[in-house]
């Protein structure tokens, strides 16, 4: 071990050693520090040596425990025999026999098939949650409590376990009993309302964003929560759900009615406080200009030669352009229609003023700062083959991500799992296979 590593190993073993001091707390069953593994000078990940017991599907959770396991958890995610999670299915577009779907969302992840209806099974995933640092859910509040699997249950025999549960609504409350889609909870939660044309219907954001938020509220959550579990050596159950996600997402929308009584409306790619602040459609494209200030409006007049726009008494100020809106922008928009898209961007930059093409999908990945930053991900998929999805978002100085484990297949690891992390015997194991408690995949 190289000095400066020894000197960071007994630094951080100095500040953690107070929680080990039994005269310090009341608190039981204290848990050591996190064992990372070295993985040579400034490659220790965040979450190297924890452990994360993953019993979600669909889309928020998986996305959360993702994150986790970008971050070098170790996720070992609990499938129902058979089927596992329900994505799985979702599909075409399927890459061999997984949809895209599934495999957008769920890398570095150990996959154990385990039938959780019988008894054998919830008694399995109980000793995986005392070896567990951290259990995700996504079940009904007091589904899992039914299977002996709950909050209540699981922190007795295992006091260090941060149980994080996710819902549609909340743990508690009138609606709490109601299962949790994104579609249903972005209409609840006023996004739909502020989203879609004009004077149009409102509109599903194109992607799952109430699902995502929750999950990325998750990751916060489970994270704050490990650092609170260093503290006190003891874990705490996090409620997250889909309503209060995207009620919190609502920010300045939510304060406008909360302090000025503002109704909220829909406003197309617009900018109900800004104008110009929005798309406009081009000879062959969409160009999204943000003039955020009256400088830029008068750089935005210059580059259309429209300089008389910027000189006129009704737009020499942001309130006065939000008040003619609709003949500014009659005028802006018949302007932006007589030049390509390409042609635009070239005269806009160097301007200072934000602007960007609105991107196809197949635009967003020929996009060279996209593939700059990474965000291109393959890997090789024991039964798809070589696959691809969108990577980490965020790059860290002192470390990089490790060569991802791809998406597994149904209970690809069940018998790892058994094995290595709970020490079952061959026999124990073989007996449970026999019984279908649970199930091991043919891919290992």
């Amino acid at each position: 071990m190289s000095g400066s590593v020894l000197i960071r190993v007994v630094s951080y073993l100095s500040r953690t050693s107070q929680f080990l001091q039994p005269n310090k707390t009341k608190c039981v069953n204290i848990r050591r520090p996190f064992t990372a593994k070295l993985q040579g000078e400034g490659q220790i990940r965040p979450l190297d040596g924890v452990k994360v017991l993953d019993l979600t599907r669909v889309l928020a959770g998986p996305f959360a425990t993702m994150i986790l396991g970008d971050l070098g958890a170790e996720v070992i995610k609990v499938e129902r025999p058979g089927s596992g999670d329900e994505t799985r299915a979702w599909g075409p577009p399927f890459v061999g026999e997984e949809s895209a779907y599934f495999l957008s969302v769920n890398r570095n992840k150990k996959s154990i098939a385990v039938n959780l209806k019988d008894p054998k099974g919830t008694k399995l995933v109980t000793e995986l949650a005392k070896v567990c640092d951290v259990l995700v859910e996504n079940y009904l509040p007091g589904k899992l409590n039914e299977m002996g699997l709950g909050y209540e249950e699981l922190s007795k025999v295992a006091p260090q376990l941060i149980y994080c549960s996710i819902t549609g609504y909340g743990q508690t409350g009138p609606e709490s009993h109601k299962p949790g889609y994104d579609s249903i909870a972005s209409a609840v939660s006023g996004m739909m309302h502020i989203t879609g044309p004009e004077d149009g219907d409102p509109v599903r954001p194109g992607v799952a964003m109430t699902d995502l938020a929750t999950g990325l509220y998750t990751q916060g959550a489970v994270m704050a929560a490990l650092l609170q579990q260093q503290k006190t050596g003891r874990g705490l159950h996090i409620d997250c759900n889909l309503l209060s996600s995207q009620v919190a997402c609502l920010t300045h929308i939510a304060a406008n009615y909360l302090n000025a009584g503002i109704e909220a409306r829909r406003w197309g790619t617009a900018h109900g406080s800004i104008v110009p602040y929005q798309g406009f459609k081009t000879k062959d494209g969409y160009l999204v200009v943000a003039a955020g200030n009256d400088q830029q409006f008068m750089k935005v007049c210059k580059v259309l030669n429209m300089n008389d726009l910027a000189e006129s008494p009704k737009y020499k100020s942001n309130k006065l352009r939000v008040q003619h809106r609709k003949e500014l922008l009659q005028i802006l928009s018949e302007r932006f229609m007589q030049e390509t898209t390409g042609e635009w961007l070239r005269r806009f930059e160097g301007t200072g003023v934000p602007c960007g093409p609105i991107n196809n999908i197949q635009q967003v990945f020929a996009n060279p700062q996209v593939a700059h930053n990474g965000l291109i991900l393959e890997m090789d998929h024991p039964t798809s083959g070589r696959i691809a999805v969108p990577g980490p978002a965020v790059r860290y100085s002192s470390f990089e991500s490790s060569k991802p484990m791809p998406p597994p297949v149904i209970g690809q690891h069940t018998v790892q799992v058994l094995r290595d992390t709970l020490g079952y015997s061959e026999d124990a194991i073989n007996q449970l296979l026999a019984s279908r408690t649970v199930t091991q995949n043919k891919v290992q």
